[in-house]
């Protein structure tokens, strides 16, 4: 039986590790097989790519350059654990996925909301998330958590802050193309306040009772 993919997605800071954290734990618990990644990252190479792509001395990196580094280390995540994973019959939980990708760069960097999907759908092999969650959060609040954890931002930390509107709105278009998939999240709300919401929406995909 081929397992759940379930999907985080939002701005940074918005609460998806924390959340990932507590619904993987929810789902041992129950005696479930659960694998939690992150993209980009996941693999070994999938880490030097990330290594690359949030170093900030890159910051006048090509938007094109920037996409297909995304998709280099998403399509050796898939083939090398998440596939694997889900025939195995565990529910995979990954930080971001291709809708990332289809906003920050699709409609961010402006190289089309379209163009990415395509691009994003090769490098998947055709694999799309069963369940996203779009974490939503009113941008000061994100910029004030990510200051409060006292570490220096990343490159792509830094230049969301430059294009979040753009992102914001691209996040919300995306929500409405794939409906049955993403679910909006209220990230403002307390920690238990979301968690309660995520487990209940993952309890009714799984018919859990």
């Amino acid at each position: 039986m081929k397992g759940l993919f379930i999907t985080f997605e939002g701005p940074d800071g918005s609460g998806k590790t924390t959340q990932i954290a507590l619904l993987s734990e929810y789902l041992k618990d129950r005696g479930g097989k659960v694998l939690t990644t992150v993209e980009p990252g996941g693999t070994e190479l999938g880490k030097e790519i990330r290594n690359i792509l949030l170093d900030r001395k890159n910051k006048d990196m090509s938007p094109i350059a920037e996409t297909l580094l995304f998709q280099a280390s998403r399509a050796e995540l898939v083939s090398k654990v998440i596939s694997p994973a889900l025939e195995s019959g565990a529910t995979v939980i990954c930080d971001r996925f291709f809708d990332s990708t289809i906003v920050y760069q699709g409609i961010g960097r402006g190289l089309g909301m379209e163009r990415i999907i395509e691009l994003s759908l090769w490098a998947t092999g055709g694999l799309v998330p069963d369940l996203t969650f779009l974490m939503q959060l009113e941008a000061g609040l994100g910029d004030q958590r990510i200051s409060n954890s006292l570490r220096e931002r990343d490159r792509i930390e830094m230049e969301e802050k430059r294009f979040r509107k753009n992102i914001n709105k691209g996040y919300l278009k995306l929500a409405k193309k794939f409906k049955e998939r993403i679910i909006p999240v209220d990230a403002g709300m307390g920690i238990e306040e979301v968690f309660n919401f995520i487990k209940k929406k993952v309890d009714s995909k799984m018919d859990i009772k």
